[in-house]
């Protein structure tokens, strides 16, 4: 691939939106994903890992490879998220392909391992879901974590409520020690995407789900694995939508123009047990310490997750 490229770490828990996001990003011809790395957040590694792999398979594009990371979180229990992307994270359909394989190394020690085979800032890194494996690699190498150029999340609710809670955000809260670490790593940049990012006019309505859905194969399975959030949607906003969370981190990390709305700000986050947990504050008066991504403009976020999503 050609060196002008700009280079990605993609760190996923992957479920069905993830998917979508995962070929997004593989059919951007601008940028490279060197790595994928997996974690537990919508389901265990094990399935996340299994979910990735399968997606790259229907993406038939380039495969990178694709590294097992943290099944626990640093401190809490894992919870699932079933009621949204189903048991197995991409609708329960049964649509595993087990033709290729994960890679042997640890996904913490292959970041740290990428990282230092690059110059400084030329890698950007997209967190797909909790920052479990960030966190481990600035626990492990903090120093090599800051020749990334800056770290994309899809981490808060925004200017929304929470998606988990009243309050907090499903990445944030499955594991909030490990939001936390990040933010105090002393790293480069961090941007953070909220869920407010891909909600309203953002959101895939029905007639663009269709559009996806008929535009080939891949878009079949990306639709298709989408169904158990399609019909939590029904129930939360009352017609069949999607809103398009991890889409929405990698649109505003590999296509800025669509970002509508963003600040820089100070934030921290409630990591006292209860249900204020996984809450973020921002404080517009101290240092920034992140730019906050609060909303997308919705024409532009859909155009270019549709084109990237059709056949290539």
């Amino acid at each position: 691939m050609s060196e002008e490229k700009r280079k990605l770490i993609i760190d996923t828990d992957c479920g069905s939106d993830d998917a979508v996001a995962i070929a997004m990003a593989i059919n951007d011809d601008r940028y490279e994903v060197l790595m994928i790395s997996t974690v537990s957040g919508n389901v265990r590694v094990d399935q996340a890992t299994a979910n990735t792999l399968t997606t790259l398979k229907m993406v038939q594009n380039y495969h990178p490879p694709v590294y097992r990371g943290e099944n626990d979180m640093l401190k809490r229990e894992w919870e699932g998220s079933d009621t949204t992307h189903g048991h197995d994270g991409m609708g329960d359909l049964g649509l595993i392909d087990y033709r290729l394989e994960c890679q042997g190394d640890h996904a913490v020690s292959k970041i740290l391992e990428t990282l230092r085979k690059y110059d400084d800032g030329q890698i950007d890194i997209i967190t797909l879901g909790p920052l479990t494996n960030i966190a481990r690699a600035c626990e492990r190498d903090c120093e090599t974590m800051k020749k990334a150029r800056r770290i994309v999340m899809m981490a808060t609710p925004g200017t929304a409520e929470g998606n988990i809670t009243d309050h907090a955000e499903f990445n944030v809260w499955q594991d909030g020690e490990a939001f936390d670490a990040v933010l105090k790593a002393g790293l480069k940049q961090l941007v953070l995407v909220g869920w407010s990012a891909c909600l309203d006019e953002a959101m895939l309505n029905e007639r663009q789900i269709d559009m996806i859905r008929e535009s080939g194969r891949l878009g079949a399975f990306l639709i298709d694995c989408n169904s158990s959030l399609m019909a939590l949607n029904i129930i939360r906003f009352h017609e069949k939508c999607l809103d398009m969370a991890d889409p929405a981190a990698v649109a505003a990390a590999l296509y800025p123009e669509c970002i509508a709305k963003s600040e820089d700000c100070y934030v921290e986050i409630d990591l006292n047990e209860g249900e204020h947990y996984g809450e973020v504050s921002f404080d517009h008066d101290r240092k920034p310490n992140v730019r906050l991504v609060t909303r997308l403009h919705a024409d532009l976020f859909k155009e270019y997750l549709i084109s990237k999503v059709k056949e290539h």
